[in-house]
């Protein structure tokens, strides 16, 4: 075991991204008898490649949602069956024993045939049965997937995005269960949603009851339904390679929406963005407020572009609102460790992916501890696993004791 003169166990990760696969048996068993065939299920067509079934669409598993277990040779984005997937994908006792042999002490799983932040059941043309599925989701993990090892995984619920009220009792009831965060868009605009600075606060009520119940607010990448490009006909690769930057975009939203004004106890975690574009944005924010706030203070307008902030500019300090509210994660960033004196010890956590493309898997406890090992001992217990307790108010099973150690 590694340890400090404290006692500090550097051997074990929490892990703030990772993505569930649903099991075929989650919405049949927990919707009315009637509503199964309407409700997510699946279905084998001629070849024997099972596919998912909602709302009249078909939804097949990409392979590369599923590569634990493979090298990086066999990855493919083709459809991919359940039998041909680790099981730890979709089985909450199996994902224990990969999170064992990774060094994964707890996890929290971002859905899958849902999408990031629930967007299927908002597209769905039956929001009443959207609203049911959702819930039923939503019981499924903190009662099954979470329920199924106590202290190895931090619950994540979605929120009906088509309807704040509900949202809000949504968030109420979970709470009341355990949830301490939801999912968001990074970007609800795309989705044909209002931005987060609606003039008539379409969020407003939300962001409140976050506020109320302390739940964080998790924004996967790509949560927005799209796949940034540089230019319609850029590479793939270049897109990929580019496109965490698009969290910049959501962190700087935030941070100018005047959100952590309004609501002191509000947080966000940006999930799978990484974080070491995170010092130069602060930088500019902050040059951008100083040099350019008094002729916005004046109402005047650049171009199209009107001048209207929701922020208090004259005590607005964006470095503090970033220490208090936004929390970055990493999987594989060495320059945003090289870069912690700048972001902040107590703002950064760590993430596996599993089982996805990106992820570190089986290797995720010494991928991170060959970025962070020069680090202090309590600096790496922060970054391992320490601030993803504080923020998620989560209190971990002990560490479990592996054979032949």
């Amino acid at each position: 075991m590694t340890s400090d003169p404290n006692g500090l166990n550097l051997d074990w990760l929490i892990s703030v991204d990772d993505h569930v696969l649903e099991p075929p048996h989650l919405w049949v068993e927990r919707v009315p008898a009637k509503d199964r065939d309407r409700a997510p299920h699946m279905e084998i067509d001629e070849k024997g490649m099972d596919f998912w079934v909602y709302d009249g669409k078909k939804f097949p598993s990409s392979g590369l949602s599923a590569v634990a277990g493979k090298s990086k040779e066999e990855f493919s984005p083709e459809p991919l069956a359940y039998s041909e997937m680790r099981p730890g994908c979709y089985d909450a006792a199996e994902r224990i024993k990969d999170m064992d042999q990774a060094g994964v002490l707890a996890s929290l799983c971002f859905p899958t045939l849902p999408r990031f932040c629930g967007q299927l059941f908002y597209e769905a043309s039956d929001r009443d049965f959207g609203l049911v599925c959702l819930k039923a989701y939503n019981d499924w993990m903190l009662e099954e997937w979470c329920g199924a090892a106590p202290g190895r995984y931090i619950p994540l619920v979605l929120i009906p995005l088509w309807d704040p009220a509900l949202a809000v009792k949504e968030l109420e009831r979970c709470a009341a269960k355990g949830a301490t965060s939801f999912a968001f868009s990074e970007n609800p605009e795309p989705l044909g949603l209002p931005t987060i600075h609606d003039p008539s606060g379409y969020w407003e009520p939300v962001m409140a009851a976050a506020n109320d119940l302390e739940m964080v607010v998790s924004m996967h990448v790509g949560s927005s339904s799209q796949v940034p490009k540089i230019a319609s006909n850029t590479p793939f690769m270049a897109n990929l390679t580019w496109g965490a930057m698009r969290t910049s975009g959501t962190m700087l939203s935030w941070l100018f929406s005047g959100l952590f004004q309004r609501y002191p106890n509000l947080k966000i975690a940006l999930s799978e963005g990484e974080v070491g574009w995170m010092p130069y944005y602060l930088e500019r924010a902050a040059q951008v407020v100083d040099k350019q706030r008094y002729w916005v203070q004046r109402g005047a307008t650049f171009g199209d572009h009107g001048a209207v902030t929701s922020v208090d500019l004259d005590t607005f300090d964006v470095r503090a609102t970033f220490r208090d509210h936004v929390f970055g994660c990493f999987i594989e960033d060495h320059h945003g460790i090289a870069s912690i004196a700048e972001i902040g010890e107590d703002n950064i956590m760590c993430e596996t992916d599993y089982p996805h493309s990106d992820s570190t898997w089986p290797n995720c406890i010494q991928t991170v501890k060959g970025i962070i090992s020069h680090l202090p001992a309590q600096t790496q217990y922060k970054l391992l696993r320490g601030n993803a307790e504080r923020l998620y108010r989560f209190t971990p099973a002990e560490p479990p004791v592996l054979a032949g150690v």
